[in-house]
């Protein structure tokens, strides 16, 4: 079997492979069409590729990713750990007439969302996912799109009460009890990160689209917060949704992926002369930026298909010459003192 090197999650005892497969593509996002027999069969591969970690969401498919995700993994012998999220509880619809608000996924899961970050709805929520994985453990809690972008100042103001007022009770007594192994944030917005840290102590923060070759703008002050307390960052989104390789998909902070504005495409096409001048494929160059960071413990993608997951693969064995890397540099286009590559 192929071998990931590990790194450790926080001051917990897990430990996670550098590269973990994220479970949102497989749930139809963005209109996306997986067939439950692809969904299966890229969680496999995944696997079978050496990959050990593996995130998922009640939100992805309204029970659709973690359904599969546990499908995929269920009485394999091989060593996993497994992270899903709270804040987001799953009510039965009859059909989609039924449904109260939009969504952006295909063939999803007779549910709808009702948000709750409560100490109860955190529980709930828990033992719910357990069920739809079909598996006997989670280790990794995450409190999934809590946050102004998501939930508007008025909105978020209830739902962090609620979070600050019982939900981290509830997250820290499973962590106590040893039926979690660590606790902490999912999230496209960095900010809130910086707001959770003062309510409790959170052992890793998985953050979307906002630490790759285009954007570093948690290194002024999330890194070093994260640093004197701890706290681990998973990035997510190393293509900055789809843009650094190759589609004309972008991920803002909002998290509603869209077409790329004008700034962005400018800063893809300067990287991506520096990568041609390297011959190297920008796509590897995204994948492996992340990890240079002593705090990022994981890089997540989410391929649909053993195909995708074979040429992100590719992308991660890639070399990448440390001219590479100094190019950037010197022409600016990463912020100083960001942490490069050996």
């Amino acid at each position: 079997m192929p071998h990931f090197n590990k790194r450790r999650v926080g001051k917990t005892a897990l430990e996670l492979t550098e590269l973990g497969f994220g479970g949102a593509t497989i749930a139809g996002m963005g209109g996306t069409v997986v067939t439950p027999e692809a969904a299966r069969g890229v969680v496999t591969a995944a696997l079978d590729a050496g990959i050990g970690y593996f995130d998922t969401a009640p939100h992805y498919g309204f029970g659709r990713s973690e359904h599969f995700v546990g499908d995929g993994l269920r009485f394999r012998p091989e060593p996993f750990t497994l992270s899903t999220k709270v804040g987001r509880l799953l009510k039965p619809v009859r059909s989609d007439a039924e449904r109260t608000v939009d969504h952006s996924w295909t063939q999803p899961f007779p549910f709808e969302i009702a948000y709750d970050y409560s100490y109860d709805g955190i529980m709930r929520s828990f033992e719910a996912s357990l069920q739809r994985l079909g598996l006997g453990k989670i280790d990794i809690l995450l409190v999934h799109d809590i946050g102004t972008t998501t939930h508007g100042v008025e909105g978020n103001r209830r739902h962090w009460a609620d979070l600050s007022g019982g939900g981290y009770r509830a997250l820290d007594e499973l962590r106590r009890q040893e039926l979690i192994g660590a606790i902490g944030l999912g999230v496209n917005e960095w900010p809130v990160l910086m707001d959770a840290l003062d309510i409790g102590d959170w052992d890793v923060f998985l953050l979307a689209n906002r630490y790759n070759l285009i954007e570093q703008t948690p290194l002024e002050q999330l890194f070093p917060a994260c640093q004197k307390r701890g706290t681990s960052i998973i990035a997510a989104g190393p293509f900055a949704a789809g843009v650094l390789a190759g589609t004309n998909v972008w991920g803002p902070a909002s998290g509603a992926y869209r077409t790329p504005p004008p700034e962005i495409v400018d800063k893809v096409t300067a990287l991506r002369q520096v990568a041609d001048a390297h011959k190297v494929p920008l796509a590897a160059a995204a994948l492996q930026f992340a990890l240079a960071h002593p705090l990022v413990c994981s890089v997540l993608t989410g391929p649909k298909s053993p195909a995708e997951l074979n040429g992100i693969l590719d992308w991660w064995n890639t070399p990448i010459p440390a001219g590479f890397w100094r190019d950037l540099a010197d022409r600016k286009l990463l912020v100083e003192g960001t942490p490069l590559p050996a």
